[in-house]
């Protein structure tokens, strides 16, 4: 089970880390632990916890001082962590990410392998980004699609993120008449349903980037709890609280959730309707005939998207050719490539077991 804790439940009103809140949390998943299951946390508050120390009046806003304030908190988040799991005898490992540790596939495989061992010799994975090296371009949000790839590194069973709201509501928690919608089979059930981007004023994931988190958790085969921190035992119980949001889609390989939710899309390549249709039939590969246009610098074996004639994004890949080298190729059959430059040239473009449709 992964559970993921925002800042804003870590934080008091001082903006200082709330320690009572974290060893709350600790106490019921130490409790999970103790009956079997093994438990991976993904934490904000590492800036949060940086603050009080750097003598700040609230949280920073430019990158540098947040870098810094993270870097001091980290290691007081953590040892914090440490302390109250191993009053329950259970040790805790750090592990701090960033987009680059999904995006590159090597990294990937890297922090699957190490997530796999920690688990197997008991321990409590903590992780958090590694916000005093990250960029505001590579931020998670808040840790909320983190928290979602690592529920797929882990093939976790179900993913808990814990907030300071008590579950999606039907219009803003705060307005007269809001109701908790307790489940949702399907997120296109909640399409309607008006949410921020906005977090709080200690976090930076809104209830959007949730809804992100619980998109590529869904699809990935993994049931998905949102609901309160003050809730967490009774979300890991199964009880009645928050909103649960069931897996829809089946459990992916690793390398396909990778394509569609972690690389960062290097171009693009517009193609026609024809090509367009022939990939959202799931069956055809992309050849250099159906593309009409190439955008953006890449490299073979880069992710990019696959853009309809209406400018609907229709799947991501990766692609066999250098961006240099497809303006010459791209409306021509493979029978006139193979005939006027040689074998090779006349392979496809982004082979079908390297496409992913993009079920936005």
């Amino acid at each position: 089970m992964v559970v993921k804790i925002g800042s804003s439940s870590l934080t008091g009103p001082d903006g200082h880390l709330d320690v009572a809140a974290l060893r709350a949390l600790v106490e019921v998943l130490a409790a999970r632990h103790a009956a079997g299951t093994q438990v991976v946390l993904v934490t904000s508050g590492a800036v949060a916890a940086g603050i009080g120390p750097l003598g700040l009046a609230a949280r920073p806003k430019d990158l540098a001082t947040m870098q810094a304030a993270a870097s001091v908190g980290q290691g007081l988040l953590v040892a914090r962590y440490a302390e109250a799991f191993a009053g329950h005898g259970i040790r805790v490992g750090q592990v701090l990410l960033t987009a680059e540790d999904t995006v590159r596939r090597l990294r990937y495989k890297n922090a699957q392998r190490s997530l796999s061992r920690l688990l197997a010799l008991g321990v409590v994975p903590v992780i958090n980004e590694n916000d005093a090296v990250t960029t505001d371009e590579l931020k998670f949000g808040d840790n909320d699609r983190l928290a979602a790839l690592v529920s797929h590194l882990v093939r976790a069973d179900a993913l808990v993120l814990l907030t300071d709201v008590d579950g999606l509501h039907d219009r803003a928690p705060h307005k007269p008449g809001a109701q908790r919608i307790a489940f949702v089979g399907d997120l296109a059930e909640v399409a309607d349903v008006p949410v921020t981007s906005r977090g709080s004023a200690v976090g930076t994931g809104g209830m959007v980037t949730k809804l992100e988190s619980v998109r590529i958790a869904t699809a990935s085969g993994i049931t998905v709890v949102l609901t309160a921190a003050r809730n967490a035992a009774g979300a890991l119980a199964g009880a009645d609280v928050g909103t649960l949001f069931a897996a829809t889609g089946r459990r992916t390989s690793a390398r396909r959730l990778w394509i569609a939710h972690a690389a960062r899309v290097r171009g693009r390549l517009h193609v026609d309707a024809g090509a367009a249709r022939a990939v959202r039939g799931g069956r055809a590969s992309l050849l250099p005939a159906g593309i009409t246009r190439v955008e953006g610098e890449f490299d073979a074996g880069d992710p990019v998207e696959l853009v309809a004639p209406d400018g609907t994004v229709v799947a991501r890949g990766l692609v066999a050719f250098d961006s240099s080298e497809l303006p010459t190729l791209i409306g021509r059959q493979t029978a006139e490539l193979r005939e006027q430059l040689g074998e090779g040239y006349d392979r496809e473009v982004v082979h079908r077991d390297d496409l992913v449709l993009d079920h936005h």
